[in-house]
């Protein structure tokens, strides 16, 4: 009896200690709000002329910048980290907002992922430099924009436009890095699955589960 308790000891608890920390802090709490309630988008268009709404979907949130082009290489580890396991939900959406006159290098990025990607949930839409600095500021993060109006940072923002990430002291956590696939494919997907078990649980309480979580 003895010799099983030390061989659980030295052998089991390890392996479940470590597959309870593996999951994630975050994965047994609901996500806590940074900003409630963000502005929507208003009048801003797409690139295909139509308005874009934050209401009612859960969306990823990029602020490209007039460099685009130079930092496509961001867009390319969201697409792959993120984008492409989940973008067949239909309450999903990837929305950047870019500088008017980016337009064309916008398209050639969006084409460029759509050699290999479904890029129907990939949403750019227009502002001029004052009003991104304007809807960026009402967000009231600690980040701040580049000089090119942009960041490599993403946000989550819940159905109801609440922006949401991690309040612990040590690991406050407001937006995640594109230019870090280490931090997409681990903090973030950690903090994204956590949006949509909150979701999916809620539907499942409510008996109206559907197929679009």
């Amino acid at each position: 009896m003895k010799k099983n308790i030390v061989l659980f000891v030295l052998f089991i608890l390890p392996i479940v200690a470590y597959l309870f920390f593996a999951s994630g802090i975050n994965s047994f709490t609901k996500l806590p709000i940074i900003t409630p309630k963000i502005p929507d988008f208003g009048e801003w268009k797409s690139l295909n002329g139509e308005k874009v709404s934050l209401n009612n979907k859960i969306t990823i949130l990029g602020f490209s910048g007039t460099e685009i082009l130079k930092n496509r290489g961001n867009y390319f580890n969201l697409n792959e980290k993120i984008y492409q396991r989940y973008h067949d939900f239909k309450d999903l959406q990837f929305v950047v907002v870019a500088p008017l006159g980016t337009e064309k290098d916008v398209k050639a990025v969006v084409e460029a992922l759509g050699a290999f990607t479904d890029v129907s949930q990939w949403h750019f839409v227009f502002a001029s430099p004052e009003e991104i600095k304007s809807y960026f500021s009402q967000l009231k993060l600690k980040g701040t924009l580049n000089p090119d109006f942009g960041t490599a940072d993403v946000y989550i923002v819940d159905k109801e436009r609440n922006l949401r990430g991690r309040k612990e002291k040590k690991g406050y956590k407001e937006g995640y890095s594109t230019f870090h696939p280490a931090e997409l494919s681990n903090e973030m997907l950690d903090d994204f699955k956590v949006i949509l078990y909150e979701y999916r649980a809620a539907l499942k309480k409510n008996h109206n589960a559907t197929k679009q979580l």
